[in-house]
Order: C-alpha cells, then structure tokens, then sequence
C-alpha cells in the first residue's frame, strides 16, 4: 500500500511532473548539478549520472 517515493532508471513516473535525481547520501553532502527532468504519467525514467542515484519527485 501507499506510493513509492524513489524510483529507478526505467521505472515509469506514476504521475505528471518534474522529477530530481537524489543519491544515497544526499542528506550529508547534497550533490552537485542532479539532472531534473519533467515526465507524464506511464513515461520511464532515464538512466541517472551514476548507479548510486534514484529519481524523486521535486517539490513545487
């Protein structure tokens, strides 16, 4: 039950809007330039700059 909150390159965005691309530890350092992309529903998500990194939906 409930949403999903982070999702991986090919996962389709379950709703419209602009998603960030996060890492595992961006709560201590942050990171430099995420890449910030805006999907529609069903579309799937592009590969992120590396594997440790998950797309999330950006705040407005």
């Amino acid at each position: 039950m409930g949403e999903w909150r982070k999702f991986n390159p090919g996962d389709t965005a379950p709703n419209e809007g602009k998603y960030i691309e996060v890492g595992e530890n961006d709560f201590h350092m942050g990171i430099n330039d995420p890449q910030i992309v805006s999907l529609g529903k069903g579309e799937p998500f592009p590969q992120t700059s590396n594997h440790n990194r998950k797309w999330i939906r950006k705040k407005p």
